[in-house]
């Protein structure tokens, strides 16, 4: 590991001072837009599990797979023709993507107490919350382990696939320890990774979308730490 700061002074002929408060605003852009996806799908997750006629629609026909499958789809999108997306369309396309998050997440809802469900979430937002600063506020070059905690993510996309057919409490338990760990690494990961690019997309008009793209980052940690712990913490429903 070596210092970095020099990644984040402004380029010849920018002021200084507007750069950095430039800085603090689009970060803090990026945290509003991730905290309100993240309120958005447990609004949608509560009104689901808390409606038999919603839960028995998605999750008693084959409608679950779009709603399991769909989010998946507005990720690849977003991540693919984001260059080319106007930001507009790339916003509805992220709020479209919390909201069927959140019908999905309402999954956990019916699986788990919501004490424990509670319990996990704080957890998971104050993990969250200490390993970003730390991604914030670090001078560690932390762009090396971009390539181990990929390699970590499809380890433990690829365990998952096959535990859908092994069903092994074991493996699952091995997996949400490994999520949280991978997880939590590139939350610190993408936070300095998306201060490094305010610098390389100060003053353009692609600023925007990186914001919310960065956003999405964030959110899919976030949610998939919530996921892990909830696993690992949390209490079934008798």
């Amino acid at each position: 590991m070596y210092e970095t700061q020099e990644r984040y002074m402004p380029r010849a002929g920018v002021d200084a001072a507007a750069f950095d408060q430039g800085l603090r605003s689009y970060m803090l852009g990026i945290y509003n837009y991730m905290a309100s996806a993240v309120a958005l799908s447990g609004i949608v997750a509560l009104l689901v599990a808390g409606s038999p006629m919603l839960t028995q629609a998605i999750f008693g026909t084959p409608l679950k797979w779009v709603v399991m499958l769909a989010p998946i789809g507005f990720v690849m999108l977003m991540s693919f023709r984001f260059e080319k997306m106007s930001k507009s369309a790339l916003m509805v396309c992220f709020w479209v993507f919390a909201t069927l998050m959140g019908a999905s997440l309402a999954s956990i809802l019916l699986v788990f107490t919501g004490t424990s469900v509670a319990r996990a979430f704080f957890v998971a937002a104050a993990m969250f919350a200490g390993i970003s600063i730390y991604g914030y506020t670090t001078k560690a070059d932390l762009s090396k382990m971009g390539t181990f905690l990929i390699m970590g993510l499809i380890g433990v996309i690829i365990a998952g696939l096959v535990n859908i057919f092994l069903q092994s409490s074991m493996m699952q338990f091995i997996i949400s320890v490994a999520s949280v760990i991978v997880f939590t690494g590139l939350t610190a990961w993408d936070t300095q990774r998306l201060k490094d690019t305010y610098g390389e997309t100060y003053g353009t008009e692609m600023q925007d979308k990186v914001a919310i793209m960065g956003a999405l980052s964030l959110y899919l940690n976030f949610v998939n730490i919530f996921q892990a712990l909830v696993s690992l913490i949390g209490d079934k429903n008798e």
